[in-house]
This record gives structure tokens, sequence and C-alpha cells, in this order.
């Protein structure tokens, strides 16, 4: 038997750091994704163990400039793609420079160098497993996804979705619908 969920990964994630936290008993503060707030110091020894506590779910610190520039960029477009309609629909280059303080071209010119991708590149990977699970967990119309995600038409979502997974979005649902049928048998 097969369970489909629908899930928020920033309430996952928070709810498991402040888990693995409390469990090292570093008295601290998860502020929002990607950022904790530490209380008191922490001695070498609970730090490793707490380290190695969240290897086992794919978490790790961000230790230098550059890295900790490029963790709030992501941060900062995965906000804006999960958030409720309307954020997605401002120009990302100004909502980057204005939420960091830093200027578009260096923003992007350290996301290229440390992920060798390009942040358009990141965004538009995203933006379509974010249309994945719409369409699998929501009812809504390709028209009212491609709105809400700030497409200028279902054409070009359409497009742009089948570049990238190989298949129209509307095919993708079909075959995730049969998929589930054939699962539950």
């Amino acid at each position: 038997m097969e369970l489909y969920l629908k899930y928020n990964i920033d309430t996952m994630c928070k709810v498991l750091l402040q888990q693995q936290l409390d469990k090292f008993n570093i008295d601290s503060r998860v502020t929002e994704p990607g950022y904790v707030n530490l209380k008191n110091n922490v001695s070498p020894e609970v730090y490793s163990s707490f380290l190695k506590s969240l290897e086992a779910f794919g978490i790790e610190i961000v230790d230098n400039q550059k890295n900790i520039m490029v963790q709030k960029i992501k941060n900062v477009i995965l906000e804006m793609l999960y958030a409720d309609k309307g954020m997605q629909s401002l120009k990302i280059s100004r909502f980057l420079s204005e939420k960091l303080g830093e200027n578009y071209r260096t923003l992007s010119q350290v996301f290229s160098e440390v992920t060798f991708i390009s942040i358009e590149n990141f965004i538009i990977l995203h933006k379509i497993e974010r249309v994945k699970q719409l369409l699998l967990t929501e009812n809504l119309s390709l028209t009212e996804i491609s709105f809400m995600m700030n497409y200028s038409s279902v054409a070009y979502l359409s497009q742009q979705f089948k570049n990238i997974t190989g298949v129209t979005p509307s095919a993708f649902r079909k075959i995730m619908r049969q998929k589930r049928i054939t699962d539950i048998k």
C-alpha cells in the first residue's frame, strides 16, 4: 500500500531541527528556514554529535560566506515559490536584492560560482517541482496553476514542464493517477 502525502517542507525542517537541538540540550531557537539562533556556547563534543545527527537527515552547517549567501538565495526563492498566492508575481531580481541587501549581479555571480547553475535555472527547476506537487495534491486546473506560478500562459507552462520532465503536465497528472490506481490494486 502506498500513501500520497501533502506536506510543508519548511514546517518539517523546523520541527526536525528543533527536535535535534532539544535532543542535545542546545539552548536555541529556530527563527526561520535555515537559521538557528544559539543562545549559549556549545561544547565541541556536543556540537560534533549534533552535526552528525543532522547529517543523517541530509542537513549540514553552512560555514563560508559564499555558501551562506547561496543558502539565503535558495531560501528566499523557495519562500516565493511555496508562498500563498501573490509572491510568485514579484520580480525575482528586485525581490532578492531587497530581501538580502545585495546587488542582484553579485548574488547571481556568487550563486552560479558555487552551484554551477544560474538563479534562473534553479527557479525553473523548482517551479516545475512545485507544479508537479500542485498537480498531484491540489484539485487545480492548469490555468489556475499557471496563474498561481506566474507563468504568462498555460502553453508556456506546458512547454517548460515538458522540456524538464519529458511529458506535458496533463500527461504527468494522468500517468500519476494511473500509477495510484495500479498501486492500490
